[in-house]
């Protein structure tokens, strides 16, 4: 992913930034992503991966496990 330096912010945005991202329980870096994403991508155009994130960001997962299909898989046949 790249990586971005903002020079110049003025001190009351960089403090709204950084009051925003406590209010949500997140950090600053994280919040100017949000803002950057929904101001490049207004109607919901949001990159796949990003908004399947998004998705799952707020779910508890850290539990959960998948039972594993251990039956045997058949080889396809090419003839």
């Amino acid at each position: 992913m790249a990586q971005i330096t903002i020079r110049r912010l003025p001190d009351e945005v960089h403090r709204a930034l950084q009051a925003e991202a406590a209010r949500e329980g997140i950090s600053a870096e994280e919040k100017a992503r949000r803002l950057l994403t929904a101001g490049l991508f207004p109607r919901g155009e949001m990159p796949f991966g990003d908004w399947l994130n998004a998705l799952a960001r707020d779910l508890d997962l850290d539990d959960v496990t998948f039972e594993r299909d251990r039956s045997g898989i058949e080889a396809p046949s090419f003839e």
